[in-house]
């Protein structure tokens, strides 16, 4: 079977997407009943606990209001909880009946400094701080719909506690988005705090909105999604009246040869059939009045690679550009890489055994071969330490896609989503 599109509005992807056969269908298991009847008994206070995070987002690690949420209700189901993991992070730790193996579910409780267009009832109207200045605040990916899915799903698999066999780990992760410049956070800094460790972790399970079909569950074995490297370019000339450039640097021309010297990188300077690449200027910041040419200006972007060797070729070829482009000008500067995210990359013994698993959780509805993804994850962190699954679940096709400010999710997938975390749990625990 080809590789599959997975776009928001792109119509097609059901009518092209393989589903279960009756003959096809994996044979259910003894609890699937039951944890199908909880998901869709809880589906009205997973709705209602992901549009009160909506209406209360928080960026990257100040999430102490949805920290709080989380881990008084995994107080209530008895669970052992950790709080402050990595920042603002929570565990949860969930002992089955039985001895056995030990699994995570992992879900991000950050959100984004966007101004939220969705008119939605619940809509965001919070304001934050992000770079010291002040800004709105959006659950512009999801992340939401991950928390309210995890709090379900540890309902359901702490109802179950006595036919459990082994120990689920419930990880609410701060920041994917990305620790504030200058901070630790994020899934590395819950690795380097032990959160795989004590208890030592087997595997590890996350899912992710994403538009699509409602409730599909989407992913492809071995690399799925993009590493990601920050980066921060710092430029110095000689400030100058705009009427006589020629007294100073002329940094908006400066600036303009970087853009153009990043896109023939990627175009022209590397073998673009071998995997995916693209490098990205995203942000251009200088100067203060419209007759006066700055003396500073900075340039911030990323770089999406699949394959080590071309992302250490293409950040090779960036710093040369920078350095030659700005002595040519008389100018100074260099790129400052920040803390990259590797590729996540699903294992591929993993992937095929609980393909079973997503196949019910969805009904059929699923597809393990969708082309690469240019977006990154930190989820990667844990896969590089122990085994990882990670799949997307289907949302709807939502105004605008990640990071807009119109995103949102169609609730309905939600319980789709419950079922999932759920089952991958208890059926990766019940293998032998």
């Amino acid at each position: 079977m080809s590789k599959r599109v997975w776009l928001a509005g792109v119509a097609a992807a059901v009518a092209m997407t393989g589903t279960a056969s009756a003959q096809e269908a994996p044979a259910a298991k003894p609890y699937d009943a039951a944890v199908f009847a909880q998901a869709a008994a809880l589906q009205p206070k997973v709705i209602a606990w992901r549009r009160d995070f909506h209406e209360h987002p928080e960026l990257s690690n100040s999430e102490v209001r949805t920290a709080k949420i989380v881990a008084d209700h995994l107080r209530k189901l008895g669970l052992e909880v950790r709080t402050g993991v990595g920042k603002t992070g929570v565990v949860g730790i969930l002992k089955g009946g039985k001895p056995g193996k030990v699994v995570a579910l992992r879900a991000d409780m950050d959100a984004l400094p966007v101004a939220e267009q969705t008119g939605l009832p619940f809509a965001s109207k919070v304001m934050g701080t992000y770079l010291g200045k002040p800004v709105p605040v959006m659950h512009a990916c999801g992340h939401d719909s991950h928390v309210a899915i995890l709090m379900g799903t540890a309902e359901i698999l702490a109802g179950m506690k006595d036919q459990i066999e082994g120990t689920v780990v419930f990880i609410f992760q701060p920041a994917e988005e990305g620790p504030p410049p200058g901070e630790e956070g994020g899934a590395p800094l819950m690795v380097k705090e032990g959160v795989l460790t004590s208890p030592k972790v087997d595997a590890i399970f996350g899912l992710h909105a994403f538009p699509g079909p409602v409730g599909m569950l989407v992913w492809r074995p071995g690399p799925m999604m993009a590493a990601s490297d920050r980066f921060e370019i710092h430029l110095k000339g000689k400030q100058a009246h705009g009427s006589m450039p020629w007294q100073g640097i002329d940094m908006s021309s400066l600036t303009a040869d970087i853009v153009t010297a990043f896109n023939q990188i990627t175009s022209r300077q590397i073998n673009v059939s071998k995997t995916p690449t693209v490098l990205t200027i995203a942000t251009l910041q200088g100067g203060l009045r419209y007759n006066i040419i700055p003396e500073d200006m900075a340039m911030t972007g990323t770089l999406r690679t699949f394959d080590p060797g071309m992302r250490t070729d293409v950040m090779a070829r960036a710093d040369k550009a920078v350095a030659s482009i700005t002595e040519r000008y008389g100018a100074s500067g260099k790129i400052d890489w920040g803390q990259p995210n590797p590729v996540t990359d699903n294992n591929r013994a993993l992937s095929a055994q609980m393909k079973p698993t997503l196949t019910r959780a969805a009904q059929g509805k699923v597809a393990d071969d969708i082309d690469y993804i240019m977006g990154a994850e930190d989820f990667s962190y844990f896969q590089k330490e122990i085994p990882g699954f990670f799949y997307h679940l289907g949302v709807g096709n939502p105004k605008g896609g990640n990071h807009s400010p119109f995103f949102d999710v169609d609730e309905k997938a939600m319980e789709t989503g419950v079922r999932a975390q759920a089952l991958l749990a208890l059926d990766y625990l019940a293998a032998k």
